[in-house]
């Protein structure tokens, strides 16, 4: 059964025994098929051994995993914090909203920069996707799409495109061009299609891949032109709420989580699930890589971020205060990867000493939850959506940036890396 999802159920006939009944729609690696719940059981039961049941299994399962924990357990030598117990504390903090960007009716659900550091899309419940000149606040580009709860945005690579997905099941890819009248709606290229509604989308290293996540349990890889779907991830036993791509070139990895609590890593080579952890008590909403790859970070409705270390295979550090008792939607790092923005339903922007596991700062301004929190590519702003119907652009100084000195043919270089 590991190649099987499970799905929204609708009602029809079970294309097994014919019978109209409540079905499943249940993928076998990329084929999807209605069963109803009994041939659904009866299919499991059909490769089990003389003298196993399906609960037996299920206890042999839950009796490895506890294995496997403690083994992890086992490993689980020192704290992140403590590591950092030496690390220079940070200096104050001066972050400023620079622009407010008004122009959705609606909550603002998604948003994503692109790689000129300028321009930036958004998506809303009004059923409106936004391309907008972040330093004029100019609105470049604006389609209406047939159904609201845009729930996902995402710019291509060259900046010529931009992908969006919703509630129509649906993930669609939008050529952009120099001509700011032009109708893009005719250009509308329906890319992705799931079973249930499409939460998260990101383009991976060109523009012609689309990896997408849903609620129907699974993520998938798909071609940009012919629409054809490249691979697809089953291992999530509900909605997948979403999903980020390993910041490099080469990478072939994704990181995606859930409404089961799991954050996944993925090979998408093989469609294979490398590793899981399951440590969070509740949803867990977005999921981010740290800048080199090693790690990720996961927000949740249990009102913690969490940091996880690829390497070491387990987490490593919490961000949690007590007088937090919203649920985290969104996660970013900053550049360096030391500050850690998370996004809360309070209406809040907490920042997070990533090494030590402080909180640094709150930004306030947002009059309803903040849905997603963005750094810019060259890390010198940061963009927030929220169900306010706004955008707002900040930036920020310190007084602690950190000074590297580097020796190179005798002479000394002097870098300066902002946080």
């Amino acid at each position: 059964m590991c190649d099987q999802t499970f799905v929204a159920a609708t009602f029809g006939p079970c294309e097994s025994c014919g019978k109209a009944s409540p079905l499943m729609n249940i993928y076998i690696k990329t084929e999807a098929i209605n069963y109803c719940s009994f041939c659904v059981e009866m299919m499991a039961c059909k490769g089990l051994q003389e003298g196993e049941t399906v609960a037996s299994l299920k206890k042999e399962s839950e009796s490895l995993k506890k294995k496997l924990d403690e083994e992890r357990g086992k490993l689980s030598d020192i704290e992140l914090n403590q590591v950092a117990e030496k690390v220079e504390v940070l200096g104050p903090l001066c972050i400023k909203t620079r622009r407010v960007l008004k122009g959705h009716g609606n909550k603002v659900l998604c948003m994503d920069w692109c790689k000129d550091k300028r321009r930036l899309v958004s998506s809303s419940q009004d059923g409106k996707v936004i391309v907008w000149d972040a330093f004029t606040l100019n609105k470049e580009h604006a389609v209406s799409l047939p159904c609201t709860w845009v729930l996902t945005c995402a710019y291509a690579p060259s900046g010529c495109a931009v992908a969006c997905g919703g509630l129509d099941n649906k993930c669609s890819v939008f050529p952009l061009s120099l001509d700011k009248n032009e109708n893009l709606s005719a250009k509308k290229k329906s890319v992705a299609m799931h079973t249930n509604y499409v939460s998260g989308c990101t383009f991976t290293s060109s523009d012609m891949q689309l990896l997408t996540s849903s609620g129907d349990g699974t993520c998938a890889l798909w071609d940009v032109e012919s629409g054809q779907l490249l691979q697809s991830f089953h291992g999530h036993t509900a909605d997948v709420l979403s999903l980020d791509l390993a910041p490099s070139e080469t990478g072939n990895t994704f990181v995606s989580g859930g409404c089961d609590k799991k954050a996944n890593v993925w090979d998408m080579r093989s469609g294979q699930n490398v590793q899981s952890f399951e440590t969070h008590e509740s949803d867990i909403n977005c999921v981010k890589y740290y800048p080199s790859g090693d790690a990720f970070a996961s927000a949740s409705d249990d009102a913690t971020c969490r940091f996880y270390d690829l390497r070491a295979d387990r987490e490593v550090a919490i961000y949690q205060k007590d007088s937090i008792i919203f649920g985290a939607s969104t996660v970013d790092f900053s550049l360096s990867g030391r500050l850690l923005f998370a996004g809360y339903n309070d209406y809040t922007i907490n920042l997070w000493d990533t090494l030590k596991g402080t909180r640094v700062s709150v930004l306030f301004g947002h009059e309803n939850r903040v849905s997603r929190v963005r750094v810019s590519p060259d890390g010198t702003a940061l963009c927030s959506a929220s169900w306010d119907n706004t955008l707002r652009v900040m930036s920020w100084s310190t007084m602690s940036n950190i000074l590297f000195y580097t020796q190179r043919k005798g002479c000394c270089i002097l870098r300066l890396f902002s946080l």
